[in-house]
């Protein structure tokens, strides 16, 4: 019997609420979330002091947030609160109120604690070996630096962006009061020692609502096909040109910028000019957008009690298998598929040619090749192309999951040109699309020879000569169902390796 938890993370600007199945073997999968705007840090600056309009719109979110625990019948709910709660005077009894009102109990976080949730949020599910995370809440400016998986530094600035706005709301023009909120903010880096110790190589990994906005923005002024926010690159160059031209902007101009949210719009560029400000102080060339932060972070704690001692090694493994989970799908023939996958692959990489980078593009195809089965079994090799695709996977590049999605479309007949693929064409190299192809047809034969199951057949050797191509299976038993079945793929195999295919 699986749990189902609820997590509350009761930020300066916002609320969010997220309900999430705990799957056995430490997996996990979200199957809700509601989010409500409540400003809690807004107008704190002069007495610090959590105001009242402020303190009704929270408990009503509290209150909607408890019907939906309920309705989906939660058995335990987590919840916590940042910056704004951390520092507010009348904290107690504010959170007194939440609890007789709704008996949710929230617990404070102090900065260490809300940077380890930070820090385990995205190391579980980014494989990036060196960064500086930055979580700009609407109170409080996170920053977290690691190197190999080791958490080296951290430090918390008392703004983010509804404080900074406040802070500056009497300068009338909007680029000078970001120009101001951008040298504010550099002096303060300024302070922190380790920032100059950070290395040249290191990205900054972008946490929080603004550079969700951030990420939405730019893709589409690039006309991106692929809409996924976790995970996607920023380059400084872009950045600073977004940076610039919304600075000038009026709010009601603001407002109208297509990808941000118009709740975000009065505060979004000072939260523009602190990022600008880290990424010039920390001389980054790229930043990368984290869709996991410190919701994700406590669903690890719980779900992966493991990862409270050290982080999960093997970040796109994780992920894969908590979708094999999700869907209940046979993971001893999805294993035997990509074992078989790899010895085709290294056989044939006299033909192919391809660099070793194309393994995780395998390694994810031939994994997941069966998931669209939960949807119909008739053209399923498609359903499991869309399940990829939208599968939202953690440690894998978008240009290697849209790769994976069209290597699994082709383990059944079929070609990329017919399926929905068009779209993320120019993301694409041609030497990318020749790679696919190849590698779809070693999907397929290595699916024929576990085609009744069992993982009979345990090696395959090859060898070239002359036009064609000679597989010699080594099995435990009789695999006439398995080679007849991998024989099918004859024709697609002489289409992307030239050579014609025997199996022995």
């Amino acid at each position: 019997m699986m749990d189902k938890i609820a997590i509350i993370d009761l930020g300066s600007n916002s609320a969010r609420l997220v309900l999430v199945d705990i799957l056995e073997g430490g997996y996990f999968s979200v199957v809700d979330e509601l989010k409500e705007t409540v400003r809690l840090a807004q107008d704190m600056e002069e007495d610090g002091f959590l105001k009242a309009t402020r303190i009704a719109q929270a408990i009503k979110t509290f209150k909607m947030f408890r019907k939906l625990c309920d309705a989906n019948k939660v058995d335990r709910i987590y919840a916590f609160a940042t910056a704004a709660v951390r520092r507010a005077k009348n904290q107690r009894g504010f959170l007194d109120e939440i609890l007789a009102t709704t008996g949710i109990k929230v617990k404070v976080l102090d900065v260490e604690e809300e940077a380890q949730l930070v820090y385990q949020g995205v190391i579980n599910s980014l494989e990036i070996p060196r960064g500086v995370i930055m979580d700009i809440g609407g109170g409080g400016t996170q920053f977290i630096y690691y190197n190999r998986r080791n958490l080296l530094n951290c430090h918390t600035m008392p703004f983010g962006a509804v404080t900074l706005n406040d802070m500056f709301k009497d300068v009338e023009s909007p680029e000078e009061k970001c120009d101001k909120i951008y040298a504010y903010v550099r002096e303060q880096l300024d302070q922190v020692e380790w920032f100059n110790e950070v290395a040249a190589d290191a990205k900054l990994i972008g946490v929080g609502g603004s550079f969700r906005n951030l990420g939405k923005i730019s893709r589409m002024l690039k006309k991106y096909p692929f809409e996924m926010a976790h995970n996607y690159p920023i380059s400084s160059e872009e950045m600073r040109g977004i940076y610039a031209n919304i600075k000038k902007l009026s709010l009601d101009k603001t407002m109208r910028i297509k990808g941000l949210s118009s709740l975000r719009a009065d505060i979004f560029p000072a939260a523009l000019a602190t990022i600008n400000a880290v990424v010039d102080k920390l001389s980054i060339d790229e930043t990368v957008i984290s869709g996991c932060g410190l919701r994700e972070g406590a669903m690890f704690r719980y779900a992966v009690p493991s990862t409270n001692e050290k982080p999960i090694s093997d970040v796109l493994g994780h992920s894969i298998y908590s979708l094999l989970n999700f869907f209940d799908e046979n993971i001893e023939h999805a294993e035997q598929v990509y074992n078989l996958s790899v010895q085709l692959f290294k056989q044939l990489k006299v033909l192919h040619k391809l660099p070793r980078v194309y393994v995780k593009v395998l390694r994810t195809a031939a994994m997941l090749h069966d998931t669209g089965n939960r949807v119909k079994y008739y053209d399923h090799q498609k359903h499991s192309a869309y399940i990829i695709l939208n599968s939202g996977l953690y440690g894998i590049s978008h240009k290697d999951l849209v790769m994976s999605a069209m290597v699994a479309a082709l383990h059944r007949k079929g070609d990329i040109g017919s399926m929905e693929f068009a779209r993320y064409r120019e993301m694409l190299t041609d030497e990318d699309i020749d790679a696919v192809n190849k590698l779809g047809v070693i999907v397929r034969i290595a699916e024929s020879f576990d085609r009744s199951m069992s993982s009979m057949i345990k090696t395959i050797t090859c060898d070239v000569l002359g036009d064609s191509v000679i597989m010699k299976t080594e099995a435990e038993g009789n695999c006439s169902l398995e080679i007849k079945d991998a024989m099918t793929a004859a024709s697609e195999f002489r289409k992307a390796y030239r050579k014609n295919l025997q199996i022995l």
